[in-house]
């Protein structure tokens, strides 16, 4: 299974943002969204960071005071690592637990298409074995 499967399954809408944002737009997405995470682009839309929960913990630890003012750019994680939507979903699961990251942006041509997290590869693998395991059975059992 690919990485192009999870996203088709969960869509492909992403939310991310630019790196002149503030740490406060930032943490709103996350409420308002359920999200833990979000990409950092460039104006082209290639990912050059991406902002985390950990983000948030290291920046309120080191200076609570000046954090909550400061912009995306200066506090995001730098030079994420990335994926392809044509890379087998047990590469990158490997990859993110070499990494020890959550989240991975997808990237086509350059360009972010997508955000795949530890549990949506989870899910994806369990639904092709659940059908797998499905078929297995109809296979000895047969027709009723």
């Amino acid at each position: 299974m690919r990485v192009r499967h999870v996203l088709d399954e969960r869509g492909r809408q992403v939310i991310s943002v630019g790196p002149e944002a503030p740490v406060k737009d930032a943490l709103a997405l996350f409420v308002i969204h359920g999200i833990g995470s979000v990409p950092v682009v460039d104006s082209s839309g290639k990912p050059i960071g991406i902002f985390t929960e950990r983000d948030v913990l290291y920046g309120d630890f080191d200076d609570a005071e000046q954090f909550y003012r400061r912009l995306i750019g200066e506090v995001m994680t730098r030079d994420p690592i990335t994926c392809s939507p044509d890379d087998p979903v047990s590469d990158v699961m490997n990859a993110m637990s070499h990494h020890r990251v959550g989240q991975m942006p997808v990237v086509d041509n350059g360009v972010l298409i997508g955000l795949v997290s530890v549990g949506d590869l989870i899910k994806s693998l369990y639904d092709q074995l659940e059908t797998e395991n499905q078929h297995l059975t109809a296979y000895i059992h047969g027709p009723h």
